[in-house]
This record gives structure tokens, C-alpha cells and sequence, in this order.
């Protein structure tokens, strides 16, 4: 073939291919490779079956409420300083694994029960439908409507009363567990904050020395600290009880105490008041001799232990409370009492 003809039959390929194309029907890269056909599932077709998975679900939903209860029982009765061993875990607090376990156990279990309702007794048959417009048409929210309807008919859920039932329990019961865990927002004070460690008998002990105190270990003028007897640093709750029962004892002249309640509860001129500051409850411990003043270093609030304690200035609401003392037949100083009101700053149950 010479060289003229290879050109010319290269010249039409092109239109021959273009031809070619023409005649051959393009292929849908796309095409819908529409549902695979339905199965029916053993509970669609056997009633028994279908009670039995009822009664699987009901039995989760069960466990969920008896869960939610032994979570709030736990919270109850376990005390918080109780550790037990858990292997491979270890030592760990009681409560913290009592809450946890009850309380995964009841999420869990309502869970389960829900995938299984889904899985066993609900609708599985895959309906495909066409996309719309996000703006819904009445047709649309009628079809809406009809096609809820119709799931909720599927469901199961108004004709599987035992089923639907528990699930309402235990969906009703789980709220319980964060409802009980607003306990710990903050223990109630009930009555604690009116009492404190002293009482008929207890005897002053110095602060510093922690032995017993007689009258003549204070002189006049002098500002001593004391606690009540019984109490030491090793005991766990003496932050706590040492901040409602510090005591602070001043002697003064029987003449220069103008309050007579005041002169009526000291022994000698020794006069007991609380140390703790009734406007935030700071430690005081400035002491004025000539004035009988002692001064809160945190707000300046001024109390006049000559005067029944009261405020002279600053921010606090009201005075010092005083205890009653007196001394026993051994020569000790001795409470008579507890404070005449509570000790600290002002709080609701004050009246």
C-alpha cells in the first residue's frame, strides 16, 4: 500500500468511529441495583417466637429497674470509706464500683432491650423513597404522617403491652440515679452547726501546752487559747470540730464588765468567748488590753469582750457567743455548757 492510500484511510478511522459510537447504546454507569428480596425473620412468622423476644426485652427492661434500685440502695447503705478488692483492678472505693456497675448495668440493659425490640419484633423491611424538597408539602406531611402511623403499627408497641410496659418502668426509674446524686451537692448541716464539742464537765485545755487550765494560768490582760478536753490533732474530724469549738479566754477586772450575763457566766473575771469571727468565721486573735477589744484580722470586725461580745465595728452581724464557766472541786476551769448560741457566722436556722 503506498503512502497516499495509508493517509486517506486514516483520515476517515475518525468518522468510522464516530459512526461505530453512534450505533452502540451508552451504559448507565449509575443504574440502580434495586432491593435484594425480603426475608422474613422467624419471629414474623411464628408467634411464639415473637413472645419469646417480647419476653427477652421485658427481661432487659427488668434488669434495668432492679439496677436503677440497687444503685440507689448502694448510694444509701455503702459508706464512703469502705474499699474492697476487685481483681485486676485492685483496691477501689465500694460505692464508686457499686454506683457504676448498677448504673451501667441499667443504661445498658434498657439499650439492649431497645436494639433487640428493633432487631426481632419490629418492621425490617427497607422501603426506598424518592428525595423531596427540604420545604414540605401538605402531601408530604400527610404521607409523613401515614408512614409514622403505620411504624408505630409495625412497631409492635401498642399490641406488645409487656414489652412497652417495662420499657416505660425502666425508662421512668434510670432518671432516679441522677436525681440521688443531687445528695451529694452538699450534706444537710441539720443540727450540727448548733453544737459543738462542749459540754457539762469538759474541762478548758490549753491550746498550745493541751493541759488542763486553772485560773490562776491566765492573768489579767492575757489572751489564751483553749479547746475542750478530749479532742486531739490525731483525731480525723478535729479541723472540723476545732473550727466550731476554739475558745478564747481573757481575764478582766469584775468591775470593768459592763454586761451582766457576761460577769454572771465568767469565773473570777475570766471570761470564755468563741474565737471564731461571726461575720465569715476567720480565727481571731488580736487582742487590745486597754480597750478589751479583739480585733478579726480578715474584715476588721471589733468585738468588745467587756460587753457582752458585741460589735463595735466592721461587718459582723452579731456578737461573740460566750461560754458559760466555773471552776470544779480539783481547781480547773470547766465548761458549764455548750455556747449560748451558735458559733460562727450567721445561717438561716439562726431565727
Amino acid at each position: 500500500m503506498s503512502s497516499h492510500e495509508i493517509s486517506e484511510a486514516e483520515d476517515k478511522l475518525p468518522e468510522a468511529r464516530g459512526a461505530e459510537s453512534a450505533v452502540r447504546p451508552a451504559e448507565d454507569p449509575f443504574a440502580d441495583p434495586g432491593l435484594p428480596p425480603h426475608e422474613h425473620r422467624k419471629q414474623d412468622i411464628d408467634e411464639r417466637a415473637a413472645r419469646r423476644s417480647e419476653r427477652t426485652v421485658a427481661l432487659l427492661f427488668t434488669v434495668s429497674m432492679l439496677a436503677t434500685i440497687a444503685f440507689i440502695a448502694a448510694y444509701v447503705a455503702l459508706p464512703v470509706d469502705r474499699y474492697i478488692y476487685v481483681f485486676p483492678i485492685g483496691h477501689i472505693s465500694a460505692l464508686n464500683f457499686a454506683l457504676g456497675l448498677t448504673l451501667g448495668i441499667a443504661l445498658f440493659t434498657i439499650g439492649a432491650g431497645a436494639v433487640h425490640w428493633a432487631r426481632t419484633l419490629m418492621s425490617d423491611v427497607e422501603v426506598a423513597d424518592e428525595r423531596h424538597p427540604i420545604e414540605a408539602s401538605p402531601e408530604v406531611k400527610s404521607k409523613v404522617l401515614e408512614d409514622f402511623a403505620t411504624g408505630a403499627k409495625e412497631s409492635g408497641f401498642g399490641r406488645r403491652k409487656l414489652a412497652r410496659n417495662t420499657l416505660f418502668g425502666a425508662l421512668a426509674l434510670v432518671p432516679l440515679s441522677g436525681i440521688v446524686l443531687l445528695r451529694d451537692l452538699g450534706p444537710l448541716p441539720g443540727t450540727k452547726l448548733r453544737h459543738t464539742k462542749w459540754a457539762k464537765g469538759k474541762r478548758l485545755m490549753n491550746y498550745n501546752t493541751m493541759q488542763p487550765l486553772r485560773p490562776e494560768d491566765i492573768a489579767v490582760g492575757s489572751l489564751t487559747f483553749a479547746m475542750p478536753e478530749g479532742m486531739s490533732e490525731e483525731q480525723h474530724d478535729f479541723q472540723t470540730e476545732i473550727a466550731k469549738a476554739a475558745l478564747m479566754l481573757v481575764r478582766l477586772q469584775p468591775e470593768n464588765i459592763k454586761d451582766k450575763r457576761e460577769l454572771d457566766w465568767s469565773h473570777e473575771g475570766i471570761v470564755a468567748f468563741s474565737k471564731i469571727c461571726t461575720h465569715v468565721g476567720c480565727p481571731i486573735n488580736l487582742y487590745e488590753q486597754q480597750t478589751h477589744h479583739v480585733l478579726c484580722p480578715c474584715h476588721q470586725s471589733t468585738f468588745d469582750l467587756s460587753d457582752g461580745g458585741r460589735v463595735i465595728f466592721g461587718p459582723a452581724g452579731h456578737a461573740l457567743p460566750q461560754l458559760r464557766i466555773k471552776a470544779n472541786d480539783q481547781g480547773y476551769l470547766e465548761a458549764m455548757g455548750d455556747f449560748s448560741e451558735p458559733v460562727g457566722p450567721a445561717y438561716w436556722e439562726r431565727g
